[in-house]
């Protein structure tokens, strides 16, 4: 096994790091110039990382709890501030004591996102004053080559700020008061960071990326998936369900196309999950497939295609994604991969294809990509107009449309208004002939001939007269 970068290592160490243990078809997109400049926010567990993450991004995109220990991965977060755009890089709280195995995995995605920054946060509670944790960690930063801004948080007013007095003892130059509770000194924050990116504090424009959001249950093997595409442990595997509670956004290249990977936290219930650290997770989980062009949801073997994980790609097709199946683990059992594919085509109107895989093993691990691109791809197309009424005659030829009382369903005319998803607009003499069988064999006719199984589709039927209205 190849050593991890220490705390304090050059991007170029990172980058061999990773390059050491990558594949072929994936490049972190980080270092082919396609990513922003970045500012990691590092600090004691609980002294307000992600709330300043939040507040400096202007969202909601970091999970906070009062709970110490929520944010556990590296998390990315594009921020702007007079026309300059850069990432924030949200890290798990550091505590050098603590020794238990989640804690030293946390510390490591911490110490990496030191090795990735352009400048570096150290957030530090000013109302608890300098902590031992507070003064290794900025021995530690004194190391560094990045340079490294002291903001003493929870200065909630401005009578206040005589607390970070006590901070110069850090050594990392004068401290800046903040409340990232209430929004006191972010705008100076802001202005310093900008100022430290210097040279590389350059705008830039939108890649284009395809987002593919790695989605499931608990547990089912989502992080090792998104570790096993990028062949570097970018985000924390534990046997315990449950430990990301974040959305990962990881920028990546695949075959030379840049794609934004999403690792997500695993989907339940929301019932089974109120009133915890874990609802807010989901939240994000669910927003992140919202955004999402593609949903690999990653299902467990062992378990079979189960009622939840249908639950779950259900809910990424209502949300626009296209969507794949994955049935992970596969090393471990023999499930009957032809049962499953007839369980989903029968259950899930989108009929969806399903893979198998092995993260651990590697096995078919560096088809999915590939394939998850090819669905947005096709999620994308236009059918031209001439193609599509020549179908639609087709179709109506061969499954005579509906009658209603000695009236027969007419289509007039087809034509594609809309992709990603794609919709259809068709012109009917009466929608009230129109049934739900009938408009089903459309749909899926449409889906054979066009290669669009998993991908959502829209079909509106509209009035000849032209008020339109969806089906």
């Amino acid at each position: 096994m190849h050593p991890s970068p220490a705390i304090g290592a050059s991007s170029n160490e990172v980058q061999r790091f990773v390059a050491l243990r990558g594949r072929k078809n994936v490049t972190p997109a980080g270092w082919l110039g396609m990513s922003l400049p970045t500012v990691a926010i590092v600090g004691f567990p609980n002294v307000g990382k992600s709330t300043l993450v939040n507040r400096l991004a202007g969202g909601r995109e970091a999970v906070t709890h009062a709970e110490s220990g929520v944010t556990r991965d590296r998390k990315r977060v594009r921020c702007e501030w007079n026309g300059v755009a850069f990432e924030l890089l949200d890290t798990g709280g550091i505590d050098l004591e603590d020794e238990s195995e989640l804690a030293r995995d946390i510390q490591q995605q911490a110490r990496l996102g030191i090795a990735e920054a352009d400048v570096v946060m150290l957030v530090v509670d000013a109302r608890a004053g300098v902590r031992a944790g507070d003064v290794e960690l900025a021995k530690t930063l004194r190391g560094a080559e990045v340079p490294v801004i002291v903001v003493a948080n929870k200065v909630d007013r401005p009578e206040d700020e005589h607390l970070t007095a006590e901070l110069n003892q850090l050594g990392l130059g004068e401290p800046l008061p903040v409340s990232a509770s209430h929004g006191l000194g972010s705008g100076d924050l802001l202005d310093r960071a900008v100022e430290l990116l210097g040279e590389h504090a350059q705008p830039t424009e939108d890649s284009g990326a395809v987002r593919i959001a790695v989605i499931g249950r608990p547990n089912a093997g989502k992080s090792s998936l998104v570790n096993a595409f990028l062949g570097s442990e970018r985000v924390i595997v534990s046997a315990l369900a449950g430990t990301t509670r974040d959305s990962i956004d990881t920028a990546v290249e695949v075959d030379g196309r840049p794609v934004v990977l999403v690792d997500t936290a695993g989907l339940r219930r929301r019932s089974k999950v109120a009133g915890s650290v874990d609802y807010y997770a989901q939240l994000r989980s669910e927003h992140a497939v919202e955004r999402a062009d593609v949903a690999l949801v990653v299902c467990d073997a062992g378990d079979g295609i189960t009622a939840e994980d249908l639950r779950v790609a259900e809910m990424a097709m209502k949300a626009g994604c296209a969507t794949l199946l994955a049935l992970n683990k596969w090393d471990e059992t023999r499930t009957d991969i032809d049962d499953a594919r007839a369980r989903v085509r029968q259950k899930l109107r989108l009929r969806p294809d399903v893979v198998t895989c092995s993260a651990t093993r590697g096995r078919n691990v560096a088809n999915l990509l590939p394939k998850a691109l090819e669905l947005a791809d096709r999620a994308a197309e236009r059918i031209p107009t001439p193609e599509l009424n020549r179908f639609v005659a087709d179709v109506t030829a061969k499954t005579p449309p509906p009658s209603r009382r000695g009236r027969r369903l007419r289509l007039y005319y087809a034509a594609q208004v809309g992709e990603r998803p794609p919709r259809i607009a068709i012109q009917v003499n009466d929608r009230k002939l129109i049934n739900r069988e009938w408009a089903y064999h459309l749909e899926n006719r449409l889906r054979e001939t066009y290669g669009l199984e998993g991908v959502p589709l829209v079909i509106d039927f509209v009035p000849h007269s032209g008020t339109r209205r969806g089906r």
